[in-house]
């Protein structure tokens, strides 16, 4: 371990948030939770890790997340202040650009990383800063994409709005970026990884009129809204905060998203067998249905683990980005 990661491993998780080059980020570490007024705030990343089951080498992200506000040009919100002042739920909502050093990542594709947070936060801190430090080493350029999880009714389609912005924000400024801006991969996890799946459907790039993914790679996803899989019980409320509409409306459109893959790009899915917040079926059924419509589709199940493993370290789930990635370049090889 580096002498810096070893000083940041040690160091509070509120003192690393405090730092004042992440100032427009440090609310997102885990966005619409307060964690300054937890006991987590005075806890080291070596403690979190031990204590809290904070899953992930998350010294690592402070340390890419770091150098890239040292740049200068890392932070960028997808709406306006007025567009803000006229729905709140859009403030500080943004993408944070965190490019490869590999000479080679120019010319591949970028990757759109979505941490989940069971629609009302975004984990960044576990699954944002830390995933997209271990696909630059891969040699992938990253935008993590912090999106709107206040929103009282219809959130999804809010939410499919500010992928197609943040497309629109990378494609506008490719040349700056160092990417193709047609040219994508997604990455979403858990709740994430459902608005990743839904993307991939009539209600996302399709109806943005924005080019699909070359391949997606949901990560502990949720995918059905079939009561016997389901999370957690149908609640008439959250429901309309989601879809707008009663549960079983909603499964009968493309929010289940098994019955709607006409759309999908190749398709890498991750998860552990113990999974105790999302049933694992979820991603099952999903790769029945992908392979019925024959897209290829990698399902990967580790024997051990459960529900947000992150980056996977210290488990068997360990490397999953380098195999997904490989696995997408392994099928350009093929074409």
């Amino acid at each position: 371990m580096s002498e810096c990661r070893s000083s940041l491993e040690n160091s509070t998780l509120g003192a690393l948030l405090s730092d004042p080059r992440i100032a427009p980020v440090a609310p997102d570490a885990i966005r619409a939770r307060d964690l300054a007024a937890e006991p987590v705030w005075h806890m080291t990343l070596s403690q979190l890790r031990e204590e809290h089951f904070f899953s992930g080498e998350i010294a690592r992200g402070f340390e890419r997340l770091y150098r890239a506000a040292d740049t200068g040009a890392w932070y960028y919100p997808l709406y306006t202040q007025a567009e803000c002042a006229a729905v709140p739920a859009r403030s500080g909502v943004n993408v944070v650009w965190l490019p490869s050093d590999d000479e080679g990542a120019d010319a591949k594709p970028f990757i759109l990383l979505v941490p989940g947070g069971g629609f009302v936060n975004v984990w960044n801190l576990t699954e944002g800063w830390p995933i997209a430090e271990q696909f630059n080493r891969l040699g992938y350029h990253v935008f993590v994409l912090t999106y709107q999880v206040d929103a009282a009714e219809r959130l999804l389609e809010k939410d499919m709005e500010d992928f197609a912005r943040a497309l629109r924000l990378i494609r506008k400024n490719e040349a700056r970026f160092r990417v193709d801006g047609d040219s994508y991969i997604t990455c979403g996890f858990s709740a994430g990884g459902y608005l990743v799946c839904l993307w991939n459907t009539r209600l996302g790039h399709a109806l943005h009129a924005l080019p699909r993914p070359r391949a997606t790679f949901p990560v502990y996803p949720v995918t059905t809204l079939r009561p016997d899989v389901r999370y957690a019980p149908a609640d008439p409320a959250d429901a309309l905060r989601l879809y707008g509409c009663p549960v079983e409306e909603a499964a009968r459109d493309c929010y289940e998203i098994p019955e709607h893959v006409e759309l999908f790009p190749p398709c890498a899915i991750f998860l552990a067998a113990q999974d105790e917040l999302v049933d694992p079926e979820n991603s099952r059924m999903l790769a029945r249905a992908l392979d019925a419509a024959h897209i290829p589709c990698r399902l990967e199940i580790g024997p051990a683990g459960g529900h947000g493993f992150a980056d996977g370290a210290g488990m068997c789930m360990v490397g999953w980005t380098e195999r997904a990635v490989r696995w997408y370049e392994s099928l350009n090889e093929k074409a």
